[in-house]
Protein backbone atom coordinates (compact mmCIF):
# COMPACT_ATOMS: atom_id res chain seq x y z
CA UNK A 1 0.00 0.00 0.00
CA UNK A 2 1.09 3.71 -0.82
CA UNK A 3 3.11 5.43 2.02
CA UNK A 4 0.87 8.68 2.46
CA UNK A 5 3.36 10.47 5.03
CA UNK A 6 4.99 9.64 8.64
CA UNK A 7 4.16 10.93 11.91
CA UNK A 8 7.06 10.17 14.01
CA UNK A 9 7.60 12.58 17.26
CA UNK A 10 11.03 10.83 18.24
CA UNK A 11 9.76 11.25 21.96
CA UNK A 12 11.23 7.69 22.95
CA UNK A 13 14.97 6.05 23.18
CA UNK A 14 16.11 4.17 20.30
CA UNK A 15 16.17 0.58 22.87
CA UNK A 16 12.44 0.94 23.95
CA UNK A 17 10.54 -1.60 23.21
CA UNK A 18 7.83 -1.57 20.52
CA UNK A 19 4.08 -2.24 20.66
CA UNK A 20 2.68 -2.19 17.47
CA UNK A 21 -1.00 -2.14 16.52
CA UNK A 22 -2.06 -1.27 12.95
CA UNK A 23 -5.67 -0.04 12.04
CA UNK A 24 -7.50 -0.35 9.18
CA UNK A 25 -10.20 2.87 8.48
CA UNK A 26 -12.78 3.53 5.71
CA UNK A 27 -13.30 6.29 3.63
CA UNK A 28 -16.76 6.54 2.57
CA UNK A 29 -18.17 9.06 0.31
CA UNK A 30 -21.69 9.21 -0.28
CA UNK A 31 -23.70 11.61 -2.49
CA UNK A 32 -20.77 14.02 -2.23
CA UNK A 33 -20.47 13.72 1.52
CA UNK A 34 -17.97 12.08 3.88
CA UNK A 35 -19.42 9.45 6.36
CA UNK A 36 -17.55 9.89 9.58
CA UNK A 37 -17.19 9.10 13.48
CA UNK A 38 -18.27 12.15 15.24
CA UNK A 39 -17.30 12.60 18.73
CA UNK A 40 -19.95 14.95 20.86
CA UNK A 41 -17.83 15.70 23.84
CA UNK A 42 -14.83 16.31 22.32
CA UNK A 43 -16.52 18.23 19.05
CA UNK A 44 -13.69 15.85 16.33
CA UNK A 45 -13.98 13.74 13.06
CA UNK A 46 -12.45 10.77 12.91
CA UNK A 47 -12.70 7.92 9.98
CA UNK A 48 -14.52 4.53 10.87
CA UNK A 49 -11.98 2.01 12.11
CA UNK A 50 -9.78 0.61 14.53
CA UNK A 51 -7.06 -2.31 15.62
CA UNK A 52 -6.19 -4.93 13.31
CA UNK A 53 -6.88 -8.25 15.54
CA UNK A 54 -4.19 -10.83 15.69
CA UNK A 55 -4.66 -13.47 12.83
CA UNK A 56 -7.10 -10.93 11.26
CA UNK A 57 -6.57 -9.28 7.36
CA UNK A 58 -6.90 -5.65 6.85
CA UNK A 59 -10.13 -6.13 4.83
CA UNK A 60 -11.89 -7.95 7.63
CA UNK A 61 -10.80 -5.42 10.51
CA UNK A 62 -12.48 -2.86 8.10
CA UNK A 63 -15.72 -4.26 7.69
CA UNK A 64 -15.79 -5.43 11.73
CA UNK A 65 -14.97 -2.08 12.80
CA UNK A 66 -17.03 -0.01 10.12
CA UNK A 67 -20.06 -1.83 11.70
CA UNK A 68 -18.96 -1.69 15.44
CA UNK A 69 -18.08 2.45 15.35
CA UNK A 70 -21.01 3.68 12.88
CA UNK A 71 -23.37 0.54 12.30
CA UNK A 72 -22.58 0.53 8.64
CA UNK A 73 -22.15 -2.51 6.72
CA UNK A 74 -19.29 -2.44 3.88
CA UNK A 75 -19.95 -4.33 0.82
CA UNK A 76 -16.83 -6.46 0.62
CA UNK A 77 -16.59 -5.37 -3.52
CA UNK A 78 -16.15 -2.47 -3.11
CA UNK A 79 -12.47 -2.60 -0.70
CA UNK A 80 -10.26 -0.16 -2.78
CA UNK A 81 -6.39 0.68 -0.97
CA UNK A 82 -6.03 4.59 -0.92
CA UNK A 83 -2.58 4.57 1.35
CA UNK A 84 -1.31 4.12 4.60
CA UNK A 85 0.08 6.50 6.94
CA UNK A 86 2.89 5.49 10.31
CA UNK A 87 2.90 6.42 13.67
CA UNK A 88 5.40 6.29 16.21
CA UNK A 89 5.37 8.11 19.66
CA UNK A 90 6.39 7.12 22.87
CA UNK A 91 3.49 5.20 24.38
CA UNK A 92 0.96 7.26 26.77
CA UNK A 93 0.07 3.62 28.85
CA UNK A 94 3.81 1.81 28.81
CA UNK A 95 6.99 3.11 30.24
CA UNK A 96 10.05 3.02 28.24
CA UNK A 97 7.73 1.61 25.37
CA UNK A 98 6.87 2.89 21.98
CA UNK A 99 3.52 3.14 19.95
CA UNK A 100 3.90 2.23 16.61
CA UNK A 101 0.69 1.93 14.89
CA UNK A 102 0.45 1.82 10.95
CA UNK A 103 -3.16 3.38 9.85
CA UNK A 104 -4.18 1.60 6.33
CA UNK A 105 -6.93 3.67 4.88
CA UNK A 106 -9.30 2.32 2.29
CA UNK A 107 -12.42 3.77 0.12
CA UNK A 108 -15.52 1.08 0.57
CA UNK A 109 -19.29 1.26 -0.12
CA UNK A 110 -21.93 0.49 2.27
CA UNK A 111 -25.26 -1.12 2.25
CA UNK A 112 -28.24 2.62 2.42
CA UNK A 113 -28.88 0.47 6.01
CA UNK A 114 -27.70 0.80 9.39
CA UNK A 115 -27.61 -1.68 12.52
CA UNK A 116 -26.92 -0.59 15.69
CA UNK A 117 -22.93 0.15 17.09
CA UNK A 118 -20.98 -1.68 19.41
CA UNK A 119 -19.06 0.50 21.06
CA UNK A 120 -16.15 0.46 23.59
CA UNK A 121 -16.13 2.15 26.36
CA UNK A 122 -13.87 4.88 25.25
CA UNK A 123 -16.20 5.57 22.09
CA UNK A 124 -19.57 5.43 24.32
CA UNK A 125 -17.75 8.23 26.42
CA UNK A 126 -16.50 10.26 23.87
CA UNK A 127 -19.91 9.95 22.16
CA UNK A 128 -19.18 8.40 18.94
CA UNK A 129 -21.89 8.69 16.29
CA UNK A 130 -22.26 8.35 12.52
CA UNK A 131 -22.22 11.59 10.44
CA UNK A 132 -22.45 12.36 6.81
CA UNK A 133 -20.93 15.72 6.58
CA UNK A 134 -19.22 18.08 3.91
CA UNK A 135 -15.73 17.36 3.62
CA UNK A 136 -13.88 21.15 4.46
CA UNK A 137 -16.83 21.57 7.68
CA UNK A 138 -14.83 18.03 9.31
CA UNK A 139 -11.82 19.34 8.19
CA UNK A 140 -11.98 22.44 10.19
CA UNK A 141 -13.25 20.58 13.27
CA UNK A 142 -9.99 18.53 13.37
CA UNK A 143 -7.68 21.42 12.49
CA UNK A 144 -9.71 23.83 15.56
CA UNK A 145 -9.57 20.43 17.50
CA UNK A 146 -7.17 20.51 20.90
CA UNK A 147 -6.50 18.37 23.37
CA UNK A 148 -4.57 18.15 26.81
CA UNK A 149 -3.77 14.81 25.89
CA UNK A 150 -1.21 14.47 23.34
CA UNK A 151 -1.85 11.16 22.11
CA UNK A 152 -5.46 12.22 21.09
CA UNK A 153 -4.13 15.47 19.07
CA UNK A 154 -1.84 13.35 17.32
CA UNK A 155 -4.48 10.93 16.25
CA UNK A 156 -6.81 14.07 15.33
CA UNK A 157 -4.15 15.98 13.35
CA UNK A 158 -3.26 12.66 11.38
CA UNK A 159 -6.65 11.88 10.53
CA UNK A 160 -7.28 16.08 9.44
CA UNK A 161 -4.35 15.46 7.09
CA UNK A 162 -5.87 11.97 5.43
CA UNK A 163 -8.78 14.38 5.18
CA UNK A 164 -7.01 16.79 3.06
CA UNK A 165 -5.38 13.92 1.05
CA UNK A 166 -9.01 12.54 0.08
CA UNK A 167 -10.24 15.97 -0.54
CA UNK A 168 -7.67 16.29 -3.36
CA UNK A 169 -7.95 12.84 -4.99
CA UNK A 170 -11.67 13.69 -4.87
CA UNK A 171 -11.08 17.26 -6.73
CA UNK A 172 -8.42 15.66 -9.20
CA UNK A 173 -10.09 12.74 -10.00
CA UNK A 174 -13.43 15.08 -10.55
CA UNK A 175 -11.08 17.41 -13.11
CA UNK A 176 -9.75 14.21 -14.68
CA UNK A 177 -13.48 13.06 -16.01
Amino acid sequence: MKELFIIDLQDYEEEYSVYKRPSARGIIIKNGKIALVYSKKENYYKFPGGGINENEDMRTALIREVREEVGLIVIPDSIREFGSVMRRQKSNYSPDTIFEQENFYFFCDTKDRLIGQELDDYEREAEFSLRSVDIDDAIKADFDYHSNDLFDEIMIKREMKVLQLVREYLQKDRIER
